[in-house]
C-alpha cells in the first residue's frame, strides 16, 4: 500500500502524533457528531462545553499534523431511506453540510453511512428510497469530491452496490468498512465483500473483530486476515485509500511496515 494512500481516523487520540511522523492522512471524525457542522454560535449552543471543546481541540490537533483529510459525515438518527419524510430532509441536510465543510477543508473523500436496518426496511423500499434520495444529493456535488457509501449493517454488498450502480455517478462509489464485513450483522464474507466492490471501491475502513462484534480492534488481532485483504484490495483496487479505524495506531501502522504492507 502507498504511504499517501493511508490514512489514520481521528478516533484514534495518537491520530496526529502518527500521522505527522509517517506523514499520514487524516480522517475527520469530529463531523461525525452533526451539531458540529453547524456554526459556532449556534453549534456551542447544542452541545455539552466539554464536548465541544473537546471536538475542536482534536480538529484543530490533525489539521496541524497532515495536509491530507478525508471527511466522515454523520450518521446518527440519519436514514437516507427513512419512512419518516422528515427524518429524509433532517438527513439531507446534515449531508448538505457535510459536503460543505469537506470542500472548505478540500477533501476529496466524504464517507456517508447508505443507513440500511435489518429488520426495519424491505429491502426493495430501501433501494428506491436510498436512489432518489442519492441521486439528488450527488447533483450538487462537484469535483473533485466523490461522495463513499460505507456499510455498516447491510448483509451483503447488493445492499450498496445497487445504490451506486443506479444512481450510476462517478460521485458516489463505495466505502467498503472490513470490520463491520465481518461482524454478525453481514452474512457474507469479508473476502467476498472486497471482490464485489472492488469495480465500485474508492475508500475502506480497517479493523480487526471476532467475528460478532464490531471491537474496532488492532490489525493484528482478531479473526480477518488483514494481510491477505490488503493483498487482494491492491490487485483489485491499487488506488483505494484505506483509514485504520481504531483506538489506537502506533501498533498497527508499525506491524503494516513490518509485514511489507506499507511503502515508503
Amino acid at each position: 500500500m502507498k504511504k499517501q494512500n493511508l490514512y489514520l481516523s481521528s478516533i484514534a487520540p495518537d491520530a496526529p502524533q502518527i500521522a505527522k511522523q509517517y506523514d499520514l492522512g487524516i480522517e475527520l471524525a469530529q463531523f461525525c457528531t452533526a451539531a458540529f457542522l453547524d456554526p459556532p454560535e449556534t453549534c456551542f449552543l447544542k452541545l455539552d462545553e466539554s464536548l465541544s471543546g473537546f471536538l475542536q481541540q482534536s480538529l484543530d490537533d490533525c489539521l496541524a499534523a497532515s495536509n491530507r483529510f478525508i471527511l466522515h459525515g454523520p450518521f446518527n438518527e440519519l436514514t437516507p431511506a427513512a419512512i419518516d419524510p422528515l427524518v429524509v430532509d433532517i438527513t439531507e441536510k446534515r449531508c448538505r453540510q457535510a459536503i460543505e465543510k469537506a470542500l472548505a477543508l478540500g477533501c476529496k473523500t466524504l464517507v456517508l453511512h447508505a443507513g440500511f436496518v435489518p429488520l426495519v426496511y424491505y429491502p426493495q423500499w430501501f433501494l428506491a428510497r436510498s436512489v432518489e434520495f442519492w441521486k439528488k444529493l450527488i447533483l450538487d456535488v462537484p469535483e473533485p469530491l466523490t461522495v463513499c457509501l460505507e456499510n455498516v449493517m447491510e448483509p451483503e454488498p447488493s445492499m450498496l452496490l445497487d445504490i451506486v450502480r443506479t444512481v450510476d455517478s462517478p460521485r458516489l462509489r463505495v466505502c467498503l468498512d472490513l470490520g463491520h464485513a465481518n461482524t454478525s450483522a453481514s452474512r457474507t464474507p469479508p473476502e467476498t465483500w472486497l471482490i464485489n466492490c472492488a469495480p465500485y471501491l474508492s475508500h475502506v475502513h480497517l479493523h480487526n473483530n471476532n467475528g460478532e462484534r464490531d471491537l474496532h480492534a488492532p490489525l493484528f488481532d482478531g479473526g480477518m486476515d488483514i494481510a491477505a485483504l490488503l493483498r487482494e484490495l491492491n490487485t483489485l483496487a491499487p488506488e483505494a485509500t484505506v483509514t485504520l479505524e481504531l483506538s489506537s495506531c502506533a501498533d498497527s501502522v508499525q506491524w503494516l511496515i513490518e509485514q511489507g504492507l506499507l511503502e515508503a
